[in-house]
C-alpha cells in the first residue's frame, strides 16, 4: 500500500507572512495539530501546535501580531506519495512526527498523511499494531 492510498489530499498550507492566530484557526478548523508553511510556493517549514504553545503563548506573545515565520520549525520532513507505508512508518518514528507532508515527484505537496491514516487503513493488522504503538511511545 502506498502513502497516495491512504492520506488525505490537499493539505492546508498558510503563508510564512500570516499570523500565528491564523495559524491556529486552521489547525481548529482542520483538526490538525501542524500546518505546512509556504513562502512563493515552496514549503519552507512546519507550525505546529507546540510551537504555538512554547513560542507564543509561553513568552506572552500577541498571536495576532506573531507571524508565523517567528515561530515555525524550519526544515521539513517529508514523503512521497509512491512511498510505501512501512517508509512513511520508519520515517515517522525515526523523527518522532505525526504527520507528515505527502509532495509528487516534483516536490509539490499533494497532501498530509498521519500516523492515524495509516494505522487505520493498514491491511496488515502486525503493521496497524506497529504503527499505533508508535504513536503511544512518542
Amino acid at each position: 500500500m502506498k502513502v497516495r492510498d491512504v492520506m488525505t489530499p490537499k493539505a492546508k498550507v498558510i503563508n510564512f507572512e500570516h499570523s500565528v492566530f491564523e495559524a491556529a484557526q486552521i489547525m481548529l478548523q482542520e483538526d490538525c495539530g501542524s500546518v505546512p508553511v509556504e513562502k512563493d510556493d515552496k514549503m519552507i517549514g512546519m507550525i505546529t501546535d507546540r510551537d504555538i504553545t512554547i513560542r507564543v503563548v509561553a513568552q506572552g506573545k500577541d498571536p495576532r501580531r506573531t507571524k508565523v515565520e517567528e515561530v515555525m520549525s524550519e526544515g521539513i520532513n517529508y514523503c512521497f506519495e509512491e512511498d510505501s507505508i512501512e517508509e512513511v512508518n520508519e520515517k515517522m518514528s525515526r523523527h518522532q512526527h505525526r504527520r507528515l507532508p505527502v509532495v509528487n515527484k516534483d516536490k509539490r505537496l499533494v497532501g498530509m498523511v498521519s500516523l492515524g491514516d495509516v494505522a487505520n487503513r493498514a491491511k496488515d493488522a502486525r503493521l496497524s499494531h506497529e504503527i499505533l504503538s508508535n504513536v503511544s511511545h512518542h
